[in-house]
């Protein structure tokens, strides 16, 4: 058998092991496992037995029913707490319904938006002017611009030595 299987037996095997099939007390004789789960189980129901509860005082109940009289006719700091009292301890409140209500207006709520925010499309784009196209493409080209500032400073250099007679 499997091991799991015989584990949803334990406590029937420990509390009553007649009514225990006897492949199942097979296994447990020779499954370490399962003897050692078993051994626990009986440790720990054996302690729970020696268990004894604590005696309550005497006077537990009159100072239980006065610290409750107490805060009953104490009035809740502010309608913070009052609402939250009326939530937690009022008669008759069921939130089930106000809770729905209140999670159907958020998802209506930020559906709506989402369809009114996403629905953006791009306005159609207008032909511009030859010469907006060629500023356009030479400011997308870094290349040509990198060149054409080499060929300016070439010039100059040159145009600078030739023309002034006065630089020797």
């Amino acid at each position: 058998m499997i091991c799991r299987n015989i584990k949803s037996k334990m406590p029937d095997l420990l509390l009553a092991p007649e009514s225990v099939s006897a492949e199942v007390r097979a296994h447990v004789e020779n499954c370490a496992e399962c003897a050692q789960e078993l051994r626990e189980l009986e440790a720990t129901m054996a302690a729970m037995d020696a268990w004894e509860a604590p005696e309550v005082s005497p006077y537990f109940d009159g100072r239980m029913a006065a610290v409750l009289r107490e805060e009953q006719q104490n009035p809740p700091a502010g309608w913070l707490e009052r609402l939250r009292t009326r939530l937690t301890f009022g008669e008759k409140m069921n939130l089930r319904p106000v809770a729905a209500a209140a999670l159907a207006l958020v998802i209506a709520v930020g559906g709506g938006m989402f369809g009114v925010l996403s629905d953006h499309s791009a306005p159609p784009a207008q032909a511009a002017s030859p010469v907006i196209q060629d500023l356009q493409s030479l400011d997308e080209n870094s290349v040509v611009f990198q060149q054409l500032n080499s060929m300016d400073q070439q010039q100059d250099s040159g145009d600078n030595g030739a023309a002034n007679p006065n630089s020797l």
